[in-house]
């Protein structure tokens, strides 16, 4: 690239090797995160010269996904502890949640996603975690994650409610476990509150959506509400997230 061709900023930092994607270039820059020639461009389409100074302070270049930020933000502001603890990651994808936890001192991740191949290779090659493609969480069952017991349940599913999602998860875990999921409104509120773009039609109503999945993990399926927090970064689409943490009894009395 000549120092005189101009590109959009996003296009521009995936053009100079500094972001690995466009998508990852557009969530920096949305969240202030880039400088050029030392001020900060909140704009993806503005168009620089690819002799400019440009700077990145982001935080989710240290992961392999920006929802990473997602979890982190979740562990914090409720003070859950996934150490020395057998985890289940459900909808583990490029592995950001599961990258969270290993760092948090987890002894061992199982990370689950219905897709394939699309765990980054650093998580891959981890001793520590057991890769399984190709699993509907919908459908688990105890051998197909090898009858471990797991006491600490994260989640970030895509394209369907967690109410179907994540039954057997929750009844699988074990008595004292903890959960945070990351809840989408946009998959829980129906399709006809969703526009062809796939936002909330009426996203006032958000809020709402989640409060019902935190009902649904306490009445429904007996866990105990740890509260729920909105997400520190929207979607990838643009819809707002909430993180739901929650803690399932000792026993059944």
């Amino acid at each position: 690239m000549s120092s005189s061709e101009s590109q959009r900023l996003d296009q521009l930092l995936v053009s100079l090797n500094l972001v690995a994607s466009r998508s990852r270039a557009r969530d920096a820059i949305q969240r202030g995160g880039v400088k050029v020639n030392g001020k900060v461009v909140t704009k993806p389409s503005l168009v620089f010269a690819s002799n400019v100074v440009i700077e990145i302070d982001d935080p989710a270049q240290d992961y392999v996904s920006r929802a990473a930020l997602k979890l982190v933000a979740g562990l914090d502001h409720f003070k859950l502890d996934p150490s020395d603890q057998v985890c289940l990651d459900v909808g583990a994808s490029t592995g950001g949640f599961t990258e969270v936890l290993l760092q948090r001192g987890a002894a061992h991740v199982i990370a689950i996603d219905v897709g394939h191949e699309q765990m980054h290779p650093r998580l891959q090659s981890d001793a520590r975690v057991d890769n399984i493609e190709g699993l509907n969480a919908r459908y688990l069952e105890p051998e197909d994650i090898g009858d471990q017991a797991f006491t600490f349940l994260v989640s970030d599913v895509s394209f369907i409610s967690i109410k179907l999602a994540l039954v057997p998860a929750l009844e699988l875990a074990e008595p004292g476990a903890h959960c945070l999921l990351l809840v989408k409104p946009q998959f829980e509120a129906g399709r006809d509150a969703i526009s062809k773009a796939g936002l909330l039609k009426e996203p006032e109503t958000a809020p709402q959506v989640a409060a019902e999945l935190e009902r649904w993990l306490v009445e429904d399926m007996g866990w105990i509400s740890l509260g729920m927090i909105p997400s520190p970064i929207a979607g990838g689409d643009g819809n707002v997230e909430f993180l739901l943490a929650g803690r399932k009894p000792e026993d059944d009395a």
